[in-house]
C-alpha cells in the first residue's frame, strides 16, 4: 500500500487532515510499513523509530554479522580446495568437455590446466586442508564451516559483487546489511546499524551500490567510515558553533521535519530526522570508536596492526569494537584479489601471496578475539569474494605469469560463529575444481542461511515496491541446514 495523495489536491482537504490531528501522511506511511514488514514490526513503530530494535521471526542464533569481503575473488584452488589431480595434470590442455560452450571473461582458445604451486596440509582436530598461504587461518579451522561448493550467477566483478551483496546483478536492490537493519533495527543508538570499512585501495567495482539501501528508506543504508582524516565527513560542528547551539538547531529542525512528515508521509523525512540525530551522537561515539589507545599491546599484536596506520587488520579490530557496541552488520572490503596473471601485480605467485599476508593474521585474530571475549556465539563471521577462479591458466595475450580467470561455477567461502557447525567442510568440487560435485550452495541459499541465523525467515522479510513484494532472496533460496549446528 502506498500514499498516492497528489500534491495538487485542494489545500482545504490537506489542511483538514493536518489540523484535525490525524496526520494523513503518517497513517499512509504506517500502513505501508506495516504491510512491508510482516511479523517483525508495526508500521507506526517503524515510522516513528526506524532504527529501534525489533523482535525477529524466531529466536536468533546470532545478533551481528561481520562480512569479510575479499574483493576481486580469491583463488579457492590455491587457498582452500586442494586438488592433487589438478597438480598431476598441470600444463596439459583442458579437456574440451569443460570448455565447450562455456563463456569466460578472458580465456580464449584451449587453455592449459594449472595446478596450485602451494602445499596444503590438514589442520586442527577436524583435519580441514588449508594452503600454506594461510597459516593463521589454519589455526582456527576448528571454529570454521568451510563451504567448497558455492556458486553464483555472474562472472564479472561489478555484477557479481552486487549479486553477492544485494541478490541481484544490477544496481537498485537493497544490500543484505540494509535488509537486516530494516527488519531488526539496531541495538546501538550512537552508531549506524550498518557500517562499511574499506582497505586495499578504494571501493569495490560495484561501488557504494554494494551497501545501498536500494528502494528501502535510506536510513538503512550502510555508512562507510573513512580510514584517514575525519572518519565521517561533515559530522563535526562548524567553527563558532558549540554543542548547546547545535542541539537547539537540531531540535528546531526536528519539529519542522515532523510537521512535514505528518503532511507528506515520505519515509525519507523520517530518515532525515533520524540521521540528524545520529550525526549529533556520532560526534562523540565515532572518535571513541576509532581511538585504539585502550586496546592492549597483546591485542594489537594479535591482529598485527599499527593503530596509527590504516589497514585491513585495523579494520578487523574496529569490526570487533563495532559489534561490541551493538552494531548489527559490519562489512569489510579488501581489494586486490583479482589474480589474472598478466603481471606480478595480479598473479598467484606474487600478488595472491601478498593479499594473504595483508589479511590472514587479522581474519584469524578477529575470530580468536571474538571467542575469548564471549562474542563469537552472538556474532556470525563470513569470509569470501564474489566468485572463484578457474583451474586453467589464463595466459592472457601469451603472459608467462600464472593466473586464473573468473569462475562463478565453484568457489569457497567460510563461516564462523553462533549457530554454525564448527570444524566442518560442506560440499565438494570435482577432481580439478571446475564443477560442483555435491551439495551446491547458491548465493541465494547463503543469504537465506545468514538471515535464518539472525532469526529471520527470508520468505517473510519483504518490502512492497513497484506493485509487488521484494525480498533479499527474490523468489529463490533455501536455508543450508548442513551448515547449522
Amino acid at each position: 500500500m502506498h500514499d498516492h495523495t497528489s500534491p495538487l489536491l485542494a489545500s482545504t482537504r490537506r489542511q483538514f487532515f493536518r489540523d484535525c490531528g490525524i496526520g494523513l501522511g503518517s497513517i499512509a506511511l504506517g500502513a505501508m510499513l506495516a504491510e512491508a514488514t510482516p511479523g517483525l514490526a508495526h508500521g507506526a513503530e517503524l515510522a516513528a523509530h526506524p532504527m529501534a530494535p525489533r523482535a525477529p521471526h524466531f529466536p536468533p542464533r546470532v545478533r551481528s554479522v561481520i562480512f569479510l569481503f575479499m574483493n576481486g575473488a580469491p583463488s579457492q584452488l590455491d587457498l582452500f580446495d586442494h586438488k592433487p589431480r589438478l597438480a598431476e595434470l598441470d600444463g596439459q590442455a583442458c579437456p574440451e568437455a569443460y570448455t565447450k560452450g562455456e563463456q569466460f571473461a578472458f580465456i580464449r582458445g584451449t587453455p592449459r590446466l594449472l595446478g596450485s604451486p602451494y602445499r596444503f596440509a590438514r589442520h586442527g582436530a577436524c583435519g580441514t586442508e588449508v594452503s600454506e598461504l594461510l597459516p593463521h587461518t589454519a589455526s582456527i579451522v576448528d571454529d570454521l564451516a568451510v563451504v567448497r561448493s558455492m556458486k553464483t550467477d555472474a562472472f564479472n566483478h561489478a555484477p557479481a559483487e552486487l549479486f553477492m551483496n544485494t541478490g541481484l546483478a544490477r544496481i537498485g536492490r537493497p544490500s543484505m546489511g540494509s535488509w537486516l537493519t530494516y527488519g531488526l533495527g539496531s541495538e546501538c543508538s550512537d552508531l549506524p546499524g550498518f557500517v562499511v570499512l574499506l582497505s586495499g585501495g578504494g571501493q569495490p567495482s560495484g561501488g557504494c551500490s554494494c551497501w545501498s539501501s536500494g528502494f528501502l528508506p535510506t536510513v538503512y543504508q550502510g555508512v562507510a567510515l573513512r580510514s584517514q582524516g575525519d572518519p565521517v565527513l561533515f559530522v563535526g560542528d562548524p567553527d563558532g558553533i558549540d554543542r548547546s547551539t547545535r542541539r537547539g538547531m537540531l531540535d528546531a529542525l526536528a519539529r519542522l521535519n515532523r510537521r512535514h512528515l505528518d503532511v507528506v508521509g515520505d519515509p525519507e523525512v523520517a530518515t532525515r530526522i533520524e540521521q540528524y540525530e545520529m550525526a549529533y551522537r556520532m560526534q562523540s561515539s565515532v572518535p571513541e570508536l576509532m581511538d585504539l589507545a585502550g586496546e592492549s599491546k597483546e591485542t594489537l599484536e594479535l591482529y598485527g596492526t599499527d593503530p596509527a596506520e590504516p589497514s585491513f587488520a585495523r579494520n578487523c579490530l574496529l569490526a570487533r569494537r563495532l559489534v561490541e557496541r551493538g552494531v548489527r552488520f559490519v562489512q569489510l572490503y579488501h581489494r586486490g584479489w583479482d589474480s589474472h596473471g598478466t603481471s606480478p601485480g595480479d598473479d598467484i605467485v606474487t600478488s595472491l601471496r601478498q593479499r594473504c599476508v595483508e589479511t590472514d593474521q587479522a581474519c584469524a585474530a578477529l575470530v580468536k578475539d571474538l571467542k575469548r571475549r564471549g562474542l563469537l556465539d552472538s556474532t556470525l563471521v563470513v569470509w569470501g569474494g564474489e566468485f572463484g577462479r578457474t583451474p586453467m591458466n589464463e595466459a592472457r595475450n601469451g603472459s608467462t605469469f600464472l593466473g586464473r580467470d573468473h569462475h562463478p561455477a565453484a568457489f569457497t567461502m567460510w563461516l564462523a560463529g553462533g549457530g554454525v557447525r564448527a570444524g566442518s567442510v560442506y560440499g565438494a568440487t570435482d577432481d580439478i575444481g571446475y564443477s560442483i560435485a555435491s551439495d551446491p550452495v547458491h548465493v541465494h541459499d547463503l543469504h537465506a542461511t545468514i538471515l535464518h541465523l539472525m532469526g529471520i525467515d527470508h520468505t517473510r522479510l519483504t518490502f512492497r515496491h513497484q506493485g509487488r513484494d521484494f525480498r533479499l532472496t527474490d523468489v529463490h533460496g533455501e536455508v543450508v541446514r548442513g551448515l547449522l549446528a
